[in-house]
């Protein structure tokens, strides 16, 4: 029994010695797992491109997003000056209409 014990420790012992010292992924590994060593990195990369390109798209997406909401503040507020342009129009030619001859302050009032 101690002698298996040892065993497995001594096989731990030469694995990972035989890792460190090259003798388990050595060249010879590679020529003959080539294609699949070949493989493996294809979808590596392809996956880290993948992960890049869906940050980048969403980053833009923000920006986009925020783009959308400062355009659509600018479209409410020059449609509020322009309905108030056409209201005033429309209330000076009725106005001019009634004859009551009144007109627009070009000077804003101001307090005593």
């Amino acid at each position: 029994m101690a002698k298996s014990g040892r065993e497995k420790k001594e096989k731990k012992g030469n694995i990972v010695g035989r890792i460190l010292y090259g003798q388990v992924i050595s060249s010879d590994f590679f020529a003959k797992h080539w294609l699949t060593a070949f493989a493996a990195l294809t979808i590596i990369m392809i996956f880290i491109t993948n992960k890049y390109n869906c940050q980048t798209k969403m980053e833009e997406i923000r920006r986009l997003e925020t783009e959308l909401e400062i355009v659509k503040t600018e479209r409410i507020r020059v449609r509020s000056a322009y309905m108030s342009r056409t209201r005033e129009s429309s209330m000076q030619h009725l106005v001019d209409s009634l004859g009551l001859n009144l007109h627009v302050q070009e000077k804003p009032p101001y307090k005593l």
